[in-house]
């Protein structure tokens, strides 16, 4: 079944200009017919460029012998089998970066692991300092009461 194009909507549909269109009719490169004093375009017309002729030339198909099938069925298959490796290389795409998420999480949690040691480490050395600043406060003050005696006797008994 053919489907048919008033004049201004086929030019509108191929993007040229109404009279472009009225030439076009009147060279015969488009398929055209006149009804009711209206012209109408087969819309499968596909004859309104040089260059889509020649393609349409080359597209032609004898469906009798089957080589048109034959075309679509290794378009289809070619079509099929470009999909599956795009679907290959995504999935194996997908499995790199899993990997490498799973690598990043490890070390993530070997650092983790390393900080809080880390600071357990410098929780323990600060308690021992203050540890060691309070034995020493002490032993200064020990020290300054024992000299302090020895220091009054001596200037006390020697006067």
């Amino acid at each position: 079944m053919k489907t048919w194009l008033s004049l201004r909507a086929y030019a509108k549909l191929i993007d040229k200009d109404f009279d472009e269109v009225v030439k076009m009719v009147d060279d015969g490169v488009v398929v055209s017919k006149e009804e009711d004093g209206e012209i109408f375009i087969e819309a499968d017309s596909r004859h309104h460029l040089p260059s889509e002729r020649k393609s349409d030339e080359v597209l032609k198909v004898d469906l009798e012998t089957g080589d048109g099938i034959q075309f679509v069925e290794k378009t289809i298959g070619t079509i099929l089998t470009m999909h599956e490796k795009v679907v290959d290389a995504k999935d194996e795409t997908l499995e790199a970066l899993k990997s490498e998420n799973q690598f990043l999480k490890d070390a993530l949690m070997s650092m983790q692991e390393l900080y809080d040691e880390d600071r357990k480490t410098i929780e323990t050395l600060s308690s021992e300092l203050n540890a060691t600043r309070e034995e020493l406060e002490f032993m200064k003050r020990k020290y300054r009461l024992m000299w302090g005696k020895v220091v009054e006797k001596h200037a006390g008994g020697g006067a």
